[in-house]
This record gives structure tokens, sequence and C-alpha cells, in this order.
């Protein structure tokens, strides 16, 4: 059996999976845009699904769930949040499958490609969040930048940090993950 083919089968298929988690799991949240925000459920499978598919599907799975779950269910609204969401979410799935890859799968190199992408992902959505504020004439300076990346989303950076590591290393100890 040809196991590129074989690989790149199972990459869709998860990559597939992990979009329908990020369309999923904000229903957790009830829709209410604080604890949404507070917990950031749609983050944690574009983050998986960077280290188990690899930066491109992470990439296209990131950019996808905030727009198809604004199309199909209102949430986030489209502008300016799943605008820059979906540019937050791609950078995520890039950085976490791109650094995963490149540097050594230790433990220590899971929390490193983890953190990096996300203050990568963090900037770059301040960066559009900022372009987009420019354009469309909307309130955004440092002090909104920190509450929105770091000090309203503390709960889900928590959980990410804790629960992303955990998944990987469980996931490369049952082989299914490299």
């Amino acid at each position: 059996m040809n196991t590129t083919k074989t690989k790149k089968t199972q990459q869709m298929v998860f990559a597939g999976i992990f979009l329908a988690l990020a369309l999923l799991l904000p229903f957790l949240t009830g829709h209410i845009p604080y604890i949404g925000k507070a917990l950031l459920p749609m983050h944690l499978p574009v983050l998986l699904c960077g280290f188990v598919c690899g930066p491109i599907y992470g990439l296209f799975v990131g950019a996808i769930s905030p727009i198809l779950r604004s199309v199909l269910f209102g949430m986030p609204p489209m502008f300016p949040v799943a605008i820059s969401m979906a540019f937050e979410l791609a950078a995520y799935g890039f950085f976490t499958g791109f650094l995963y890859k490149k540097l050594k799968h230790n433990t220590v190199n899971i929390y490193i490609s983890l953190i990096v992408s996300m203050i990568l992902g963090r900037i770059v959505w301040g960066a559009v969040q900022f372009i987009l504020a420019l354009l469309f004439k909307i309130n955004f300076g440092f002090e909104i930048f920190l509450a929105g990346a770091f000090i309203n989303a503390l709960p889900g950076i928590i959980i990410q940090i804790i629960l992303i590591p955990i998944i990987v290393i469980t996931l490369r100890k049952t082989k299914w993950l490299n």
C-alpha cells in the first residue's frame, strides 16, 4: 500500500474532524461572546490540527473555521471578529505544524511550538485588527489589543497550555502522531 497516499488521506480526514470540532466546540459556550472570548473553544482544534496534520492543513482549517462558523451559525460576527480570527487561527495552525515539523519531537519542543504559535497568532490578530481599524475607523489601540489577546483570553490560554501538550504527547505515545 502506498504510505504517502495513506498519510495524506489520514491528514485530510483528521483535518475534517478538526474543522468539525472547531465548528461545534463553541456551542459549549452557549454562543455567549464573553465566555467564548475567555475559553477560546475554536482555538483548540486548530492548534491540534497543526500538530497532527501539518502546517498546510492547520493553516486552512484555521482560516476556514471562523468564516464558515459565522456563515452557518452567525457567530462569531463576520466583521471584524471572524475575519481577524481567520488570520489568527490560520497562523496558529500553520506555526504549530511548521515548528513541530522543524523541531525535535520532545515535550519541551511541543511547548515551544505551542507557545510561540500562540504568540505569533495573537500578533497576527492584532495586526489585522489594526489594519481593519484604520480602514473602517474602528476603535483599536494597544489596551484593546492586550485585553483581547491576553487578559480576557487568559482562561483559554491556560486551557490550551495544559490540554494541547497532553493530547499531543498522548497521540505520540499511541503512535497516532510521529
